[in-house]
């Protein structure tokens, strides 16, 4: 199991030696983990390698160097393929990571992941999902070259790459991502497709029976088809032809087989997700011409094969840093939010840009966020999105900005169209650029579409906003179709993101705060279609009470009891609580507009809010109760959403399913035994 520095292939040239390189470094590792995907990287290696030997532009010594051309692999399950490729040119993964290939602890897990890497650039497995990301790149290069590129210095000019299987096509995500790329004719992004004509299951014609270049050609991108995926020099023309192609994406359909060089299991769906046995190993590695010991064996001629792209994309990573030397100079003004950026930093003052809201007046959440955001947006360029065909429900226009547009890459506003999932995607890919902070709004109900996506933005740490309205039944006529129940709950349980539902306009611009100020990890904003008065209780208590996640609104006499809510729920709790004081009971109301940064603070801070003492605790949420029981213990109560909605004006709704204030007057006299 140890490497050689010598040539046992002589007489063989460089491209060939590192091709099957690949293609047995991928056997190896699968073979020693005995779990993985040998086939897609034996029959993309050629295609790998053409790509990033002669194209691709890259600096293994500077991973993150901001102008680098992206590679994406969005057939994740193809992960060997891309830690040789990481190997062989010089990124900083030993011979020792892809030995313990899948293994606890190792830099090279069963699907590539962002973070965790050098060199890798997402997160990808689930199909689909990396060629929306890729997009949302694409997207992101030609808003950073319209805000910064000058004449004489082009800071943001590099291509995203992919490369794409079968499954990946055949995905939702892709149609919608593909549609919108066409549409804005995002010309420096390039796919390869990797034509094999088998998935798990067997024959794509099984399933799958379309012509894909005809329908990516009907989307807008330039098409063209390679008829050997082995072929390099075909593969190098198409290549530089889809570089070229400076108006529309483009798709390069390569047909391959999947298991190149195995006797038995070439072409089979029995080379796609399993190792190839010993036996079978030892017949490939002969029909390769390659020798059969050591494992994991490097020539010298493969590493030699990727000299020239390592040196080529060192040489254009210093000439960048002399242009941006330059543009400091020339730029200053520019290049001081560039360097803000690079550095991970929000202006010092930002948050002098948010606004306040009339204690008394009303508003509904969705539209405070729509302020909160227009007021920040000068001061936070940085700051880019729109919506899924609702800005106008969702209030996430900037007044003032332009749509962006093929002919205005300049323009801040995003119209995504009905493309949930693509929007979430996109947004992930545009995150990743670590120069942007896009953010996407829809109906709370439509985050079902996008979940997917909002579960990698989480595991990527990708600082994205949601926007998220209509939070409830409250939304009234539209119906149980469009009123969400389990959706916040369903959030909740998705690691590392953050769900506010903010009170009022208050609590609300704290929530767009703690969105921007969160570096790692997405945020999601619920926020209501109806009106709600902004309260004096939000304007003394909401900074620092909703960075805390939960905090006491208000005090009624000596607290029996404790009304905690959520949203819009708040006013009926603060309500309820008028009421039990003109009986003589007392009470505490509590806003807990996020469990995830409330469970975050210290066990003292929580007992404040939530005394031990004080068991008598009703909880109200137009939601799913579930979950609810961890902060009103055992002896405590919910008012909750235990079925749909219905197509009603809101007040009728409230009546209908008990949001009122007697029936949470009754609920807490049950609770204190009165």
């Amino acid at each position: 199991m140890t490497e050689t520095t010598t040539d046992p292939l002589a007489g063989r040239d460089d491209a060939d030696i590192a091709i099957n390189a690949i293609r047995c470094l991928s056997i190896d590792m699968v073979e020693a983990a005995n779990s993985g995907h040998p086939g897609a990287p034996m029959g993309q290696a050629a295609m790998a390698y053409t790509l990033w030997s002669r194209f691709l532009r890259f600096d293994p010594a500077r991973p993150d160097w901001p102008n680098r051309d992206r590679f994406v692999l969005s057939s994740g399950h193809a992960s060997a393929l891309i830690y040789s490729l990481l190997h062989l040119s010089g990124f900083d993964l030993a011979m020792e990571e892809l030995q313990n290939f899948r293994q606890l602890g190792s830099k090279t897990p069963g699907h590539p992941e962002y973070g965790h890497t050098p060199g890798v650039e997402t997160t990808t497995g689930p199909l689909g999902q990396g060629f929306g990301n890729a997009v949302g790149m694409a997207l992101a290069e030609t808003i950073l070259a319209a805000r910064f590129n000058r004449p004489g210095a082009e800071l943001f000019d590099h291509h995203t790459w992919v490369i794409a299987s079968d499954g990946d096509l055949m995905e939702g995500v892709c149609a919608e991502a593909a549609s919108i790329a066409g549409h804005l004719r995002l010309g420096k992004l390039n796919v390869l497709y990797d034509s094999n004509h088998i998935s798990i299951d067997g024959s794509t014609d099984l399933s799958y029976s379309e012509d894909a270049g005809a329908r990516f050609a009907a989307l807008g991108w330039h098409v063209q088809e390679v008829a050997d995926g082995n072929d390099v020099e075909e593969l190098s023309r198409a290549l530089q032809a889809a570089r070229d192609t400076v108006d529309q994406p483009s798709l390069i359909v390569v047909t391959t087989h999947i298991g190149f060089g195995s006797p038995n299991k070439q072409d089979s769906a029995a080379s796609h997700g399993a190792p190839l046995g010993a036996d079978e190993v030892r017949l490939t590695k002969e029909a390769l011409g390659w020798p059969q010991e050591p494992t994991f064996l490097v020539p010298e001629a493969a590493r030699r094969a990727f000299s020239g792209a390592r040196e080529r994309g060192a040489a254009a990573a210093a000439s960048w840093d002399e242009t941006l030397r330059s543009y400091r100079q020339s730029h200053p003004e520019l290049a001081a939010d560039l360097d803000r950026r690079l550095a991970g930093e929000l202006p010092t003052d930002w948050t002098t840009a948010l606004p306040s809201f009339e204690v008394g007046s009303k508003l509904a959440t969705r539209a405070a966020s729509g302020k909160v955001l227009n007021a920040i947006a000068d001061t936070l360029p940085e700051l880019i999105g729109g919506s899924a065909d609702l800005s106008g429900s969702n209030n996430t226009l900037i007044a003032g900005e332009a749509d962006y547009s093929p002919a205005d890459r300049g323009g801040r506003n995003l119209r995504f169209g009905v493309r949930e999932h693509a929007m979430g995607s996109m947004m992930n890919g545009m995150a990743l650029s670590g120069l942007l902070r896009p953010y996407g709004g829809t109906f709370l109900i439509f985050s079902d579409y996008m979940r997917p996506a909002v579960r990698l933005a989480a595991l990527m740490n990708q600082p994205v906003t949601y926007v998220f309205t209509h939070d409830s039944i409250f939304l009234g006529e539209d119906g149980p179709t469009h009123q969400p129940v389990s959706q916040l709950l369903s959030l909740r349980a998705i690691p590392n993101l953050t769900v506010l539902r903010p009170a009022d306009g208050n609590e609300t611009r704290e929530a767009w705060r703690i969105a921007m100020e969160r570096s790692e990890g997405p945020t999601a904003l619920c926020l209501t279609r109806q009106k709600l008065p902004i309260l004096a209780e939000t304007a003394a208590h909401a900074d620092p009470g909703v960075a805390r996640g939960g905090y006491v609104l208000a005090d009624h006499g000596e607290p029996q009891l404790v009304l905690l809510a959520t949203g819009s729920e708040v006013h009926l709790a603060l309500a309820a609580q008028q009421r039990l004081a003109a009986e003589g009971v007392g009470s505490r109301v509590v806003s807990l507009p996020s469990w995830e940064l409330f469970d975050a603070q210290s066990a003292e801070y929580r007992d404040r809010v939530l005394p031990p003492r004080l068991t008598a605790r009703l909880a109200i949420e137009a939601g799913l109760p579930l979950g609810w029981e961890r902060y009103v213990g055992p002896q405590g109560r919910i008012i909750g959403q235990d079925g749909w909605g219905a197509s009603a004006p809101a007040a009728d709704l409230e009546q209908h399913f008990g949001y009122t204030v007697e029936r949470v007057v009754e609920d807490a006299r049950r609770l204190l035994g009165s």
